[in-house]
């Protein structure tokens, strides 16, 4: 069975892709999320997703958090708008890390939960994804986990598991949005 390194940001993300994935694939879960804001959002998604990696027995690896690391990436595209180069250069970020980890510790290839998102654009996805694994010479697995009902199973399954859902993407910016949309309410 294949060696691969599934990049999540979240429990409710995972849950399906996971599911779908461990048909094919010996799965290590790759915790890199350095855009997470603030740190308790982190905190509360991290203990999630290792509570929940846990008890289904599967490996979980936490990259550093480093929030300057993850601000110097997305510097002078504060004012993007969600889903603009901005997340283009956080998938980049973090897709490339999850690539290059993969590679230096022997998976066959790689992949993200990212794609299940209806807000996340699964094509640039996969084209990041794509180029990094060429780039790092290790394959990525290109997927749109949306798709066939993907989004709306996982949330059936989180909401059996009783996990923390968060109401935005992760990044401060996201949160602003947020913020705005619900004063507007």
């Amino acid at each position: 069975m294949k060696k691969l390194l599934l990049h999540t940001c979240c429990a409710p993300c995972a849950i399906y892709v996971v599911q779908e994935l461990s048909k094919e694939y010996d799965l290590s879960l790759y915790y890199f999320n350095s855009n997470i804001h603030p740190a308790t959002e982190y905190e509360k998604r991290l203990q999630e997703i290792i509570t929940w990696a846990k008890n289904k027995d599967i490996g979980l690896i936490e990259a550093d958090y480093n929030p300057q690391e993850w601000f110097a990436v997305v510097k002078d595209l504060e004012e993007e708008p969600e889903g603009g180069s901005r997340c283009l250069e956080c998938f980049q970020y973090r897709l490339g890390a999850t690539a290059k980890y993969a590679k230096e510790h022997n998976y066959d290839l790689f992949s993200t939960t990212l794609s299940i998102s209806p807000h996340k654009d699964a094509e640039a996805i996969n084209r990041i994804g794509s180029t990094l694994g060429q780039t790092n010479k290790i394959e990525f697995l290109e997927a749109d986990w949306k798709k066939n009902d993907g989004f709306k199973i996982a949330c059936q399954l989180s909401k059996q598991e009783s996990f923390y859902r968060q109401d935005y993407c992760g990044c401060v910016y996201s949160l602003k949005v947020k913020s705005k949309k619900s004063k507007v309410k």
